[in-house]
């Protein structure tokens, strides 16, 4: 399975830029004008794991297979877009196929690069994209609540327990909220997740921000400035940085970021935060062949873990031998680490964790 996360945001803000420098290219072009972006660019990046590296090393594989995630950058947002203003609904239309949703926020101050609406103010621009983004939702509600009241006066279970979940979402996303923050029932996750909201989705919020202010990023501060619920993460991201970084040699990279004050790079920090916000995680598979990292749901059993390398392997799972990456690579790989005693021997009810070499055992 791969990790697909939408990036939005006002035109201008540096969505494009952020998105040619994660992806390591230059696919989507970069002016200084609305609308520069069109049909939606999708990049690959290969998450970089040094973990998986040394596990090649020690198994002697041929190929390493990381884990991968996709961006997807989607054209700039207006005020009036769920009306059609802009670029209309085609793009809000793209923002439901994605996993999660990154909101792209401008901090930095360039005269050479035009604002929108002509002032640096990310509180005001977060504010537009979401109120266009519940707008959106609050149009699907109106479509689906008058037939479930219907349905449900009738004596239709179901259609009581949807018309209950609209109602509640109605007045949350008409106070400004995203979905995503509204408790909901176990009973209502079903229906929640085949309305298909956009304000449903995870988000994560990216302060594209001057190089100089990396090293004293306040999040507190800025999430009381914003209003942002605890529960979302943001993130100081320069695009600009990131856009240099790529003309970088790793070493190169690593040297410019240590002498701005700067640990890892933000495509890292990224990836990290999309994976907590989604809830996943990945164990790795590792042979003379190939050394491979395969991404999971957190809480996943093991036989679920097995059919994301092949339907079969979860239909006719059997077992699967368990071990940490760790204990894989100081005794040297499966060999050592049986000698060792550190291989288990796992069934159907085990719950994979983060980091676990395994080899299935099936029969189809």
């Amino acid at each position: 399975m791969s990790l697909q996360i939408g990036i939005v945001g006002l035109p201008n803000v540096g969505k494009s830029t952020l998105f040619n420098a994660l992806t390591r290219s230059h696919g989507a072009q970069v002016a200084n004008y609305p609308f520069c972006t069109i049909d939606p660019n999708v990049g690959v990046v290969e998450v970089h794991d040094e973990r998986l590296h040394q596990l090649a090393r020690v198994s002697r594989s041929q190929k390493i297979v990381p884990a991968i995630v996709e961006f997807v950058d989607i054209a700039g947002i207006v005020k009036g877009a769920s009306q059609g203003e802009g670029l209309g609904n085609k793009f809000l239309s793209h923002i439901r196929d994605v996993d999660a949703i990154l909101q792209v926020l401008r901090v930095f101050d360039d005269e050479n690069i035009t604002h929108v609406d002509g002032k640096i103010d990310p509180k005001r621009d977060m504010e537009v994209i979401n109120a266009e983004l519940i707008l959106a939702d609050l149009e699907t509600i109106e479509k689906r609540i008058g037939n479930a009241e219907k349905k449900g006066k009738a004596g239709d279970k179901l259609a009581l327990i949807e018309f209950g979940l609209l109602t509640k979402l109605k007045d949350h996303l008409g106070k400004g909220n995203l979905a995503s923050t509204l408790h909901v029932l176990d009973s209502e996750q079903p229906v929640l997740k085949e309305l298909h909201l956009l304000t449903a989705k995870p988000f994560l919020y990216v302060l594209n921000v001057q190089e100089d202010q990396l090293a004293s990023f306040d999040e507190k501060q800025y999430k009381a400035l914003l209003h942002i619920p605890e529960s979302i993460p943001i993130l100081p991201i320069s695009a600009k940085l990131e856009a240099e970084m790529v003309e970088l040699s790793d070493e190169e990279g690593k040297e410019y970021l240590k002498s701005l004050g700067i640990e890892d790079t933000g495509l890292h920090r990224l990836i990290q935060t999309a994976f907590e916000v989604l809830g996943l995680q990945y164990y790795f598979t590792s042979g003379e062949k190939e050394s491979r990292a395969w991404t999971i749901h957190k809480g996943w059993k093991a036989p679920q873990a097995a059919g994301v390398i092949h339907t079969d392997f979860e239909k006719g799972f059997i077992k699967a031998d368990v071990v940490n990456w760790q204990d894989f690579v100081s005794y040297g790989g499966w060999a050592g680490a049986r000698e060792k005693g550190k291989v288990r021997t796992e069934g159907k009810e085990y719950v994979m964790q983060e980091g676990d070499v395994v080899l299935f055992k099936f029969n189809v």
